[in-house]
């Protein structure tokens, strides 16, 4: 049997342990040599009853997992291929809840399992946007929240800062037209902040159109400024922010619909999700990308990376790349 192409086939495929203990390790180590964590030795012996290896120059044992965000997790690898899969080819995303229906675990469960997966889809890329002189990019930026007069008291309250409801986090984002998009949680609209962000993002050369907010006024002469007017239009020729509006629409959808309550805390995680799921509708070919593919993308980036209870629920500093 090949690679899945749909989720009925997921499950199917990746319900014996070893296949999915293959696809992970293929994916980690494509020369078929398992490097071991601890000393990096490339000789090992395969532990076939307990599906782990053990190194021979430092004798430690150790799983496909280790060194990759399902690090320590006691959950089988069959529960997180599907999970993944359907989070990577949810539309609007998939709840805890029903992660929790689907494959029988608890729903605290599910929603940790969740998190470590959004942090494996954020991208280790650091690139610019931009890839020629004349690349035009949009960006605009959004509100994300409820009215404080919606809000139960305890959540008004945790809400509350320096007797100030801070209801909604302005999220700031750039779309490369046929290309990718880049995100930032900005938490409050700051002129300054966000041009560093657009220099520190954008190649030189490249075409920027945004609205008329004046944070984006002053922007450096590397590039093209170009403005619309929503007071007198959305489009002028090629001018117009409609594309990054289009992903805006697809990640309110989700945060509404399917998250319904997303803490400001955790909002970047939900944010880094759509983006990937948005950026990865089409190869840099632009061929259009199923669902095996975008699976297939989303695993090779999971290694690398951990994020543990005490890091997702605050009380600790996330481990860095």
């Amino acid at each position: 049997m090949g690679h899945p192409k749909t989720l009925q086939a997921a499950i199917q495929y990746y319900s014996n342990e070893q296949v999915c203990i293959d696809a992970v390790a293929a994916m980690r180590w494509p020369d078929g040599k398992p490097t071991c964590p601890a000393c990096g030795h490339q000789e090992h012996w395969y532990l076939k009853s307990q599906r782990r290896w053990k190194c021979k120059e430092c004798w430690k044992q150790f799983s496909v997992k280790v060194g990759t965000v399902l690090e320590e997790s006691p959950l089988g690898l069959d529960k997180w291929m599907v999970t993944l899969w359907m989070l990577v080819n949810s539309k609007n995303g998939v709840s805890s809840y029903e992660v929790h229906r689907a494959i029988g675990v608890t729903q605290k469960s599910a929603w940790f399992m969740l998190h470590r997966l959004r942090y494996a889809l954020q991208s280790k890329d650091g690139g610019k946007l931009g890839s020629d002189p004349h690349s035009k990019v949009e960006i605009d930026e959004t509100f994300i929240g409820g009215k404080a007069r919606n809000m139960h008291k305890s959540r008004r309250q945790r809400m509350t800062t320096i007797g100030k409801i801070a209801s909604k986090t302005a999220v700031m984002g750039m779309l490369e037209r046929g290309g990718k998009v880049k995100t930032h949680v900005i938490g409050q609209r700051v002129g300054k902040q966000m041009k560093e962000i657009i220099e520190n993002s954008v190649m030189p050369g490249t075409w920027i159109m945004t609205d008329e907010f004046p944070g984006y006024h002053g922007l450096k002469d590397n590039f093209t400024h170009l403005v619309i007017n929503h007071l007198e239009r959305y489009v002028m020729g090629n001018v117009h922010t409609q594309g990054i509006e289009n992903f805006w629409s697809l990640l309110k959808r989700g945060l509404g619909g399917t998250y319904v309550s997303v803490e400001p805390f955790h909002l970047f995680r939900y944010v880094d999700e759509q983006a990937f799921r948005f950026s990865h509708r089409k190869d840099a070919a632009g061929n259009l990308l199923n669902d095996a593919d975008r699976f297939q993308l989303a695993l090779s980036q999971i290694a690398g990376k951990r994020l543990t209870f005490a890091e997702v629920t605050g009380k600790v500093g996330e481990t860095p790349f």
